[in-house]
Order: structure tokens, then sequence, then C-alpha cells
């Protein structure tokens, strides 16, 4: 599997001639070459710095054999879609695409204020190897080799994110969700998450624009 590394919370990930990309949002400059090149889209949730909704709507009319997959609240707006072209889903669903398993779970944004209503966040476990876990801090219960770890936003929180890996016990840790931070900043997360300090794993930053290869879990 090889995952590529685009801007914020979005990854594209290959295998066998088939593409997904996850979480491909304004953030994201190259959003509309992403979504050209997969051949299904997932969305962990609403926000717009993970996904684009004009993108995936001409995506949508200009490619029948694409498929968007995202929390109802996500997909409800393209309902005038072609039969079969996005799919709501939740906690408990089992997807296949290409050759890839993927397996939902969560249900819940982590919290940002009490003022500012919950929206529904799933996370993504591809291969029962690289878990995107959108907006949440949700422990899947089962083994994750990969994890991508957002690193800035609202309700990030350095203690809650260390706590959370720890729970999850990757073999490897990968920064997303950077926006927010500068290059220091960036750096100053590698040295929180590393072995030195609060995590067994060291939290590996893919640059933008960068392919990594993945082991078979």
């Amino acid at each position: 599997m090889q995952l590529t590394k685009h801007a914020h919370a979005c990854v594209t990930l290959a295998k066998n001639g088939t593409r997904i990309v996850i979480d491909p949002g304004t953030f994201t400059p190259d959003a509309a070459e992403v979504v050209a090149a997969a051949e299904a889209v997932f969305i962990t949730h609403e926000h717009f710095d993970h996904f684009d909704e004009n993108v995936i709507a001409r995506a949508l009319e200009e490619r029948s054999e694409l498929r968007v997959y995202g929390p109802a609240g996500v997909v409800e707006r393209w309902q005038d879609a072609r039969h079969g072209q996005v799919t709501s889903v939740a906690e408990g669903d089992q997807i296949t695409v290409g050759g890839f398993d993927i397996a939902v779970f969560g249900h819940q944004h982590a919290r940002i204020h009490r003022d500012i209503p919950a929206v529904a966040n799933v996370g993504y476990l591809i291969d029962a190897n690289v878990y995107h876990p959108g907006d949440a801090y949700h422990v899947p219960p089962t083994p994750v080799e990969t994890l991508l770890l957002p690193t800035s936003g609202p309700w990030t929180k350095v203690g809650e994110a260390a706590d959370y890996t720890r729970e999850v016990k990757p073999r490897r840790l990968i920064q997303i969700h950077e926006a927010m931070l500068s290059e220091i900043g960036q750096q100053s997360m590698t040295r929180f998450f590393s072995p030195s300090m609060l995590t067994e794993v060291p939290l590996t930053i893919v640059p933008t624009g960068e392919t990594i290869a993945l082991g078979e879990s």
C-alpha cells in the first residue's frame, strides 16, 4: 500500500491500481486533482477543511463511476447524484472498494467548546492497517498498524493526543491536520510525540506531496 500525504487532513491510499482519498477539504489546494485520480472518496465529517463540497459535486457530475462515502449529514447534500454514487456510513459498517477493505468506527467529533454543537464524525480503518480518525480520539477495538494523528486544530490538545496514541498503540505514527502549525510548531510536535517524551513511537512528518510505502498488516 502507498500513502500520499496531501495538505492538512487529506491522504491518498493506492494499491493494485486502485486509489482512494480521505478528506479532500478546502485546505487542500489540489483537492480537485486528488479526487479526479481516485475511485472513491471517504469523508470523516462535515467541516469544510475535510471536504470541498464544490469539488466533489463537480466530480460526481463528471464521473459516473466515482463513489463517495461519509456520514449522512455530508452525503445527503448529493441526493441528486446518480443512483449508487453516494453512500451514508456509520460505525460498524464494512466497505470494499477495489481490493481495499474499509471498516468504520466512531460517531462524534471531539468537543471544541460547549457552545459549539458536535457533529457526526467517523474514522476509517483501511485494510486493518491505516486508521484516519477524522477529528476525534476514538480508539478502534482492533489493532492499528499506522495511526494518522491530528496535530493542530481548535479541538486538539497535546496531552489528550499523547494519551490517545498510547491507547491505540500503533507501530507507526504519521502527522495529519497540521495546517494550523508553523514549521517550528510541527517540529515541536515531533519532540512531544517521541520515545524520549510522551509516546513509544515517534511522530513522522510526511511532507505534502510525498508518498511512502506501508507494509501489509
